[in-house]
Order: C-alpha cells, then sequence, then structure tokens
C-alpha cells in the first residue's frame, strides 16, 4: 500500500491522495470522492484497482460486503456493467391525423400518389398548442409514471431533436422542471442535434456513459422527438411529430451488441434548415435519397467487417448476412424507402458472396446483376425491381411489422427508427422475440448515419425485463387508432396557423386543449420576451383542464428498482390533483 497502512481485523485505512490496492470491493463513507469523474476500477489478475481520495485525512472504515455501482464482480471477469441498453420504451404521438387518401383528392394528385408511392395511410400534425418541449414534457413523464419511477434514479437525460425553437436554451433545461420535485438536480446530458440523427446520437451517449467510469449508478433516460412539417407542395406527406422516451441501463431486455457499429459521415446539402425564421426545410429530394442509400451501403459493409471480425476472435467460420438479423428496421422517412432499403441489403449481400447461388433460393434468377456497381445503382430501376422482388419474402419476416407507426403516423425525424423498434415490439410476444438480433439503421441529413443491432433477451417469463417491455407497448395499435381524423382542408389551415404564428412573441395559442390526449402537456403563452409557459391536461377528463401532478406515483405498473440497488421513491400524493403550469425560464 502506498502511502497508508492498514489493519486486518478493522479494515481501517489512513490515505491522503494516492492511489490504493485493495483486495476487496470497498464502500465510499463519506468525504470521499472517486477519482476520475465517479470511479474507475479495473480487474488484473483477480485484483481491483480503485482510485480513492481522502478529503479529511481522517481514519475511515469500509465494509466489504457492498459492491459500489458499476464495479466489477468479486471474480473480476468484467469491468463494465453487463448488457447496457433499453430497459423501457414510451412513445408519444398527438391526438389527431389527416387521412393520406383523403389528402392525394385535397392537393390533386393522382389516386395513389401518397398511400401507395410512398407507402403512407395516415400523418399525424400537432396544432399550435404543442412544441418540441411540450412532446418531451409528455413522453418523458408518461414513461417515469407507466414505469413506476421517481425522478432521483436518473443520472442523465439527453434529448435528441431538429426541432429548434431556441437556439441557446436546450430542450433538455426544460425538462428538468419535472425533476424539480424530487430535488435531483445532478442530471448529466444535453440536446443533441443532426437532422434525424440526433435520436441515435443522444443515445449512444447514454449508453457510454453507462459503461463508463463517469457512471454513477442511476438510470440515463433519452428523449428523441420532432415535429416534421414541410411547405405545401410534394414534400408535405412526409411529415409528421412525435416523442420517444428511453430508459438506459444494465441487464436490459434490448442490449447493444458491443463494439458492433457500423457508421458513416459525410457532407452533403440533402436537406437542411437555414431559415431561423421558418420551420421548413430546404430539400434536394433525389440528393437526398443517393445520401440514405450509400450511407446504408457503407454503414452495412463496415458493421459487415466488424461482426465477420468478431466471429473469427471467438472461433466461429460463417458469413454474416441479412439473414442473421431477426429483425431489420429503419429510419423511415416514409414507408417505400424503407421496403426499398431492404432490398438494397440484400443487394449488398448478392454482390459481397463470393459464389451466390442463382438457381435457387433468394439471389434465384440474378445473376444478370452480379457485375452491377452499388454506386451506379441509387436509381436504377430494374435492379429496384429484380431485388424488391427477391426481398418480398424476407421484408414480410424481418422489416414489415416495423412500420406500424410510420404508416400510420408518418416521419417523426429522430424519433423514426425508434418507432419503427416499438412497432416490432408491439405486435411479437416474448417468446417470440427472446433470443433476437435487431438491426437498426439511423439516418440523419446532412450526412450521419450508422447500422447498429440489439440482442434481445432470452429471458420471456412473466414479470421479466422483457415481458415489462412487449406488457408497456401493447396498446400501441389501439392509441393510434383512438386519434381523431381532420379533414385535410382543417390539417392545411393548421399548417398555414404554425406558419404565420413561428417564433411570434407574445403569442396565445389557439388551438383546443380538450381534444389532446390526458396528460399531455401542451403550450399555454408566449411572452414579449419569448419564455413559453406549460400546462398539464388532467388524467382524469372530469378534472379542470389545466391539472396533472408533474411528479405523480400513482402509477400502478411494478416499480423498476434503479440498476445497482433500490433507491427510495418519492413518497405517494394524498392530495387531489393541482394545477401545473411550468415555463422554459429565463434566460
Amino acid at each position: 500500500m502506498i502511502n497508508g497502512k492498514m489493519k486486518r481485523s478493522t479494515h481501517t485505512m489512513h490515505v491522503n491522495t494516492q492511489p490504493l490496492v485493495v483486495k476487496e470491493t470497498l464502500q465510499l463513507p463519506r468525504g470521499f470522492e472517486l477519482g476520475v469523474s465517479s470511479y474507475y476500477q479495473e480487474s488484473v489478475k483477480g485484483l481491483k484497482f480503485a482510485w480513492l481520495y481522502n478529503l479529511s485525512d481522517r481514519p475511515l472504515t469500509f465494509s466489504s460486503s457492498y459492491r459500489m455501482p458499476g464495479s466489477a464482480p468479486a471474480n473480476g471477469e468484467a469491468t463494465w456493467p453487463k448488457d447496457v441498453g433499453v430497459i423501457a420504451l414510451e412513445i408519444y404521438f398527438p391526438s389527431q391525423y389527416v387521412d393520406q387518401a383523403e389528402l392525394e383528392q385535397f392537393d390533386g394528385v393522382s389516386a395513389g400518389k401518397y398511400t401507395v408511392g410512398l407507402g403512407q395511410a395516415r400523418m399525424g400534425f400537432c396544432s399550435d398548442r404543442e412544441d418540441i418541449n411540450s412532446l418531451c414534457l409528455t413522453v418523458v413523464q408518461r414513461l417515469m409514471q407507466r414505469n413506476g419511477l421517481s425522478y432521483d434514479q436518473v443520472g442523465r437525460l439527453e434529448v435528441g431533436t431538429e426541432t429548434i425553437i431556441d437556439k441557446s436554451k436546450s430542450v433538455k433545461t426544460v425538462v428538468m422542471q419535472l425533476f424539480e420535485e424530487s430535488g435531483n438536480a445532478d442530471v448529466e446530458g444535453i440536446d443533441t442535434t443532426n437532422a434525424c440523427y440526433g435520436g441515435t446520437a443522444a443515445l449512444f451517449n447514454a449508453v457510454n456513459w453507462v459503461e463508463s467510469s463517469s457512471w454513477d449508478g442511476r438510470y440515463a433516460l433519452v428523449v428523441a422527438g420532432d415535429i416534421a412539417v414541410y411547405a405545401t407542395g410534394s414534400a408535405r406527406p412526409t411529415g409528421g411529430a412525435g416523442a420517444i422516451a428511453m430508459l438506459v441501463g444494465p441487464n436490459a431486455p434490448l442490449a447493444f451488441d458491443r463494439g458492433l457499429r457500423g457508421t458513416h459521415m459525410q457532407h452533403a446539402y440533402d436537406f437542411y434548415k437555414p431559415d431561423m425564421a421558418s420551420e421548413y426545410p430546404v430539400v434536394d429530394g433525389k440528393l437526398s435519397i443517393e445520401c440514405y442509400l450509400s450511407a446504408l451501403d457503407r454503414c452495412y459493409s463496415v458493421y459487415r467487417n466488424k461482426i465477420h471480425a468478431q466471429w473469427q476472435r471467438e472461433g466461429v467460420d460463417k458469413r454474416f448476412s441479412l439473414e442473421d438479423f431477426g429483425y431489420m428496421v429503419f429510419h423511415s422517412p416514409y414507408c417505400k424507402l424503407v421496403q426499398k432499403s431492404l432490398a438494397r441489403l440484400v443487394l449488398n449481400d448478392f454482390l459481397s458472396h463470393p459464389s451466390p447461388n442463382t438457381e435457387t433460393g433468394p439471389f434465384s434468377g440474378l445473376e444478370a446483376f452480379r457485375e452491377v456497381k452499388p454506386e451506379e445503382t441509387y436509381f436504377n430501376r430494374d435492379v429496384e425491381k429484380a431485388f424488391m422482388k427477391a426481398s418480398t419474402e424476407m421484408f414480410d419476416q424481418k422489416t414489415k411489422a416495423s412500420l406500424l407507426v410510420s404508416n400510420q403516423n408518418g416521419n417523426m425525424y429522430t424519433p423514426s427508427v425508434y418507432g419503427c423498434l416499438a412497432s416490432v415490439i408491439a405486435q411479437h410476444t416474448p417468446q417470440h422475440l427472446a433470443g433476437q438480433r435487431i438491426g437498426l439503421f439511423s439516418y440523419g441529413s446532412g450526412f450521419a448515419a450508422t447500422l447498429y443491432s440489439l440482442r434481445v433477451s432470452q429471458d420471456a417469463t412473466p414479470g421479466s425485463g422483457l415481458d415489462k417491455l412487449c406488457a408497456s407497448l401493447c396498446d400501441l395499435k389501439a392509441r393510434l387508432d383512438s386519434r381523431r381524423k381532420v379533414s385535410p382542408a382543417m390539417f392545411a389551415d393548421n399548417m398555414q396557423l404554425r406558419e404565420d404564428t413561428h417564433h411570434l412573441a407574445p403569442y396565445v395559442p389557439q388551438g383546443s386543449v380538450e381534444e389532446l390526449f390526458p396528460g399531455t402537456w401542451y403550450l399555454t403563452r408566449v411572452d414579449e420576451k419569448h419564455r413559453r409557459e406549460y400546462a398539464r391536461r388532467s388524467l382524469n377528463d372530469d378534472l379542470p383542464l389545466e391539472a396533472g401532478l408533474v411528479n405523480s406515483t400513482t402509477a400502478t405498473e411494478q416499480h423498476i428498482p434503479s440498476p445497482v440497488k433500490k433507491m427510495p421513491r418519492l413518497p405517494a400524493s394524498t392530495a387531489g390533483p393541482e394545477a401545473v403550469t411550468v415555463s422554459n425560464g429565463d434566460h
């Protein structure tokens, strides 16, 4: 031991600021901080190295029966938490939609242009009562309540969005108002922005935090939310709106495949928002499709090389192909592009195979395309048609179920790929999902993309994490069906109202509060300094509209303990609901 001494009988140490080597797992008493942000441990020849600093120079007693959050197990086999990934997932979408077939008639386009050509059936949209802050407030509170969580169990909160209503103040800081009653302000993370990729970047940051020396044993919470709107024209039917919240921690039913991410980043002006006075983007449609497909090609190639290398280290002698994914989900600007994207991966498998069987099987009849160059096929109709036909069965098995939310609600931007993941979970039993590998392709214009995978837990028993996750999403289709249909004319009027009042201050929204889902946060006013105030519609329709509990713990769902130990929940309120108003603060 360096600069210290220890009596075996009491485990008492005198330490200053030098690193200590200890053979027990130690409990941190008061007066200690963990070095290297929160803690750092590694296993070397069965010994744990803990870097500790005594702030008081007093003798300190340690208990060897307690294990520090995130510390290596007693056998020293691991130095990071196991199976880090998504523990719980919640989705929110607006309570109203426009029918795409009716919108075709209203816009005067040919029948099937939106419904067949794009593959879209309905498009959700927000009134002026909802903005990015309210969407995120709603989905976070819904996740916390439905899973019986207290806000002091969260140590990181990160938001991914491209819906910017303030060039300085983050959405995350607005959401922090939900944490105030718990007294927890020790929450890392901030907003992340790059078109539709921001949610994935936020998720990666959360996973990396849990697996890092900075982790303090609490959950990470990831929020992805956006309002996708376009000017009148061909792009407008590819809009949508919504938000996703994901609880991240160890022992997750959806665990990240460590080391298996294929990423591609490149500069392009395919879709961007240079006009700060408008919600509408500038879009080069053809270039955007080319960027999306080229990124998919390259990410898949990188992922495939990494999994081959991993398998070789493990002594597994096989080729990776799309068949190794139980499900494959994509960022979905519109459903038809997703179907083309799966066909694109089959093309990649075909071209990379040293000797594909073109007589039988999925590559049957494709010998004419053996010498094509991927970069020359983005708009090749013959290649597209042939491989969409060849991948029809695989699409039905691996991807079609993922398009429920996309087809019924439209493109949500950052939450899009996670709405597809939620759709898969909502439509399958835990027993069917158990043990599957799910591939996810995330794309954001500009452009940034990653293809990665999640492994579903093998434990599908009642009460397991997977069982709870599936149960929490089993009402997804019913929730979509419960929305209110509005006419295309009313939709157009709503879009015009948003355009006319964008960044207007002072402003009082005109949209109806009664038509929001119960429990929805909404905008009440924007003052002359652009400060926004919000209220929550009651969960009980018999109560006043602007009533609700910020930190209600009356949810009937079973409480999820913290990753390391059970943390105290907030006491249940015995009083009736009180009116709550929050704002986006002074800045």
